[in-house]
């Protein structure tokens, strides 16, 4: 599929990559703001799926409920965090200039009050409702997030989003756990494959950023690295995410629906990434960034019907 043709993707997360520019206009919204309600969503794409396959079926509609709060809350109080570390930094990225702490609307110590009672809540939640795998796990990728990418690497590393990734990768660890209360060869591939997917999904993006992140100081590859390397890095990675996704089918027993899926989408994928370095433009980046995001969403989505048409 050509990159001129505009992949299907949730209407909300193609426009801006993960979160809109726009400034909140009521503490309300500053709040949810704060969340980046959009990164969340795309966690909790690669969360349901993985519960299927761990039940072999659909859970207990409860138990998705559950998850998907605990999960939610737990992101989202990282989040927060995020924004209250990066304040300083945000201020000097056009497309973060309008975040909430850095506009005013909330103040760092509710910010920061606001996270740690998000991270609270969903521990309670998770432990209560799935069990306490689940909990330690949610809680974990927080402390990997803040402490580890946020803290660390964000400003320090060019491997910043690389290491850091896995924290997004969590998330299919937590809807595991929620459903065996253990953890297997099978979930362990399913976050390698995120964590394989974040470097090229990202750099995408940050193409289309590079003076932003030149600005505020943050070495994020494709600001410090020729255009070259940087592409090079993402092929690597889409090389080995397409190999990681294919280790799926004998691990995970699945059939021909997420196999077909996975060497059709990955095909895709590596070709969008190898044709962006014909032509480096913040459009074509944009479009792969986009185009990263359907994969993933129906790489998932794949993962689901082939439970189901065995």
């Amino acid at each position: 599929m050509p990159l001129n043709v505009r992949p299907v993707v949730p209407s909300r997360l193609k426009r801006r990559g993960h979160e809109s520019n726009r400034a909140p206009q009521s503490v309300v919204a500053g709040y949810i703001a704060l969340t980046k309600p959009r990164i969340i969503e795309l966690l909790l794409i690669t969360t349901v799926p993985t519960m299927v396959v761990a039940e072999g079926g659909w859970p207990s509609l409860w138990l998705i409920l559950i998850t998907l709060v605990g999960g939610s809350l737990a992101a989202g109080g990282a989040n927060a965090i995020n924004m209250y570390i990066d304040r300083d930094i945000d201020a000097l990225m056009e497309r973060t200039k309008n975040r909430p702490l850095v506009t005013g609307l909330i103040s760092p110590r509710n910010a920061l009050i606001f996270a740690i009672s998000l991270e609270v809540v969903a521990f309670g939640i998770l432990w209560a409702g799935a069990n306490f795998l689940a909990a330690c796990l949610a809680l974990s990728a927080t402390l990997f997030y803040v402490f580890v990418y946020s803290l660390w690497l964000k400003r320090n590393s060019t491997q910043n989003i690389v290491i850091g990734g896995a924290a997004g990768a969590v998330p299919v660890l937590v809807g595991w756990a929620a459903v065996t209360n253990s953890l297997s060869w099978t979930p362990w591939l399913l976050f390698l494959l995120i964590f394989l997917w974040t470097p090229p999904h990202f750099w995408a993006l940050a193409i289309r950023h590079k003076d932003d992140y030149s600005a505020a100081g943050v070495p994020m590859l494709p600001s410090v690295a020729t255009p070259e390397k940087v592409i090079a890095s993402m092929i690597r990675y889409t090389i080995a995410l397409v190999a990681a996704s294919l280790v799926v089918i004998p691990v995970a027993e699945m059939k021909w629906v997420y196999g077909v899926s996975a060497v059709v989408l990955g095909g895709v994928f590596l070709w969008g990434t190898i044709a962006l370095g014909r032509r480096q433009t913040p459009g074509a980046a944009m479009k792969l960034f986009s185009f990263s995001i359907s994969y993933i969403s129906l790489l998932f989505v794949a993962l689901t019907v082939d439970v189901f048409i065995r």
